[in-house]
């Protein structure tokens, strides 16, 4: 009965610590660790002058990945992501057949999404899984073809910049009132086309549907 009575003494602390690490309206989040792109990419046939018969594929790119929310409820926030620059490796999808080596080229990118995300839990609990969507637009630039491929007649490669939707699904976990734990992956519509030159005949591929998975593990910190 004596501890009983103890426990029952404690509850109100007990609680005033769990509201004191509570999400609620007008929190800001900030965010900072590891952002790895992988794309779940499809193209259409390279095209010079004729089909070629077959397309590309790109490599993953982990980055710094930052993100800040902004709470309009106490369930619900506005989320921005950011990133320093990806670098992807674009390969044929074949055996190259210009015999430069499997590796096309390399293209950067930046994809800044904006999301509005809506936590489950009760606002005091410090596991807070979250689903989000919104909108992406990704800045593709600097692309070029790799040295062996320059010498072979490859040129002026130049890709399209893309707007799409995105989706994501997260975890935050309180460490403390100020500090705590992010997981999340993310899904980005990405699509985009490719242009460039081999000789003197203009090539394309149509379509490029890059559409990644994002997977990010961060450390937050809530103002």
């Amino acid at each position: 009965m004596k501890n009983l009575a103890l426990a029952l003494t404690a509850l109100p602390f007990i609680a005033s610590a769990s509201s004191a690490v509570a999400f609620e309206k007008g929190d800001i989040l900030v965010r900072g660790g590891f952002a790895t792109v992988a794309p779940d990419e499809s193209s259409s046939n390279i095209n010079v002058g004729d089909d070629l018969g077959f397309g590309l594929t790109i490599d993953n790119n982990t980055q710094l990945g930052l993100t800040a929310a902004y709470f309009i409820t106490d369930r619900v926030n506005v989320e921005v992501l950011a990133a320093t620059p990806f670098t992807h490796d674009v390969n044929f999808a074949i055996d190259n057949p210009l015999g430069t080596g499997n590796q096309l080229g390399e293209v950067t990118h930046l994809p800044p999404t904006v999301t509005v995300n809506y936590y489950f839990n009760d606002p005091s609990s410090a596991f807070q899984p979250y689903v989000g969507a919104g909108l992406n637009y990704t800045f593709i630039y600097d692309e070029q073809f790799t040295g062996a491929n320059e010498e072979a007649g490859l040129s002026d490669l130049s890709l399209d910049n893309s707007f799409g939707l995105a989706a994501q699904v997260g975890i935050d976990y309180q460490l403390s009132e100020r500090w705590f734990l992010n997981a999340a992956v993310r899904w980005i519509d990405i699509d985009t086309e490719a242009s460039f030159n081999l000789g003197d005949t203009r090539g394309s591929v149509s379509a490029i549907e890059i559409d990644p998975f994002v997977y990010a593990i961060s450390l937050g910190y809530r103002f």
